[in-house]
């Protein structure tokens, strides 16, 4: 399967990350666990990061796919 991960980072801290396999974002800092429970708590952020997943990261995978097949 595939995983999305977006990552939020600042001053070279990681402050919060969605990952896909959770579904959820969480928070590394003490502002991003402010923001990763606003963010979790709001279905259309939520659902902005798993569309992602579905229209770039798995769009871009059956290209790549396609490409390594047609090679072997």
């Amino acid at each position: 399967g595939i995983e999305y991960i977006d990552s939020y980072v600042f001053n070279k801290v990681e402050d919060i990350r969605f990952n896909s396999t959770v579904g959820r974002f969480v928070g590394y800092t003490e502002h991003g666990v402010k923001n990763a429970e606003a963010w979790n708590s709001d279905a259309g952020i939520l659902g902005q990061e798993q569309a992602q997943l579905e229209s770039f990261c798995k769009h871009n995978a059956d290209i790549s796919y396609s490409a390594i097949l047609d090679k072997t």
